[in-house]
């Protein structure tokens, strides 16, 4: 099998990144955060060994998907702030834009930086045609964030065995 070489993207602020095995231990930081997972089916950090399968999992999403989850970076420091990209739901077949930042880095920007290349490389690259987003509703900044990006809300509907909101793109038509 070829091994995929996943790209690196990098924004004004950010670095996009392929996963390595020495996240897993500042991953599982961020993860114990306060309130990190506060809209997460579960809201109890993972054990550090469940986290390092987890970001070996990452890679094996874009070897067999050409797309996943990136490990995102700050430009300034290099330092690990949390994940960002796109994933499968197995259950529905589709497309997710999924991000999960460090609490620090909160209510600057990041998480919409990181989600609009994530979304350009779904379109441009992979071509996926649609991209959803899941949101808790409670979660008001996540709300605002795919807003922001362009996802209109479709219905409330369950995902993950919780209540959410559902939010859709479709892959802009190019002449």
């Amino acid at each position: 099998m070829k091994i995929m070489q996943i790209p690196t993207i990098r924004t004004a602020r950010l670095v996009l990144r392929a996963f390595r095995e020495t996240d897993a231990e500042p991953f599982h930081e961020i993860l114990c955060g306060a309130d990190v997972l506060k809209y997460f089916p579960r809201h109890d950090p993972p054990p550090l060994e469940r986290v390092r399968t987890l970001v070996a999992s990452y890679g094996k999403h874009w070897e067999e998907r050409g797309y996943g989850l990136w490990a995102v970076d700050s430009l300034a420091t290099g330092e690990l702030m949390g994940r960002c990209g796109l994933q499968d739901i197995p259950e529905t077949g589709e497309v997710e834009v999924d991000g999960l930042l460090a609490r620090e880095s909160w209510g600057q920007g990041y998480a919409t930086e990181a989600a609009r290349e994530a979304l350009r490389f779904g379109f441009e690259v992979v071509r996926v045609p649609a991209v959803v987003g899941i949101v808790h509703p409670g979660n008001e900044a996540s709300k605002r964030i795919l807003e922001k990006l362009g996802l209109r809300e479709t219905r409330r509907t369950r995902y993950f065995g919780m209540d959410v909101i559902r939010y859709e793109i479709a892959r802009p038509v190019t002449p």
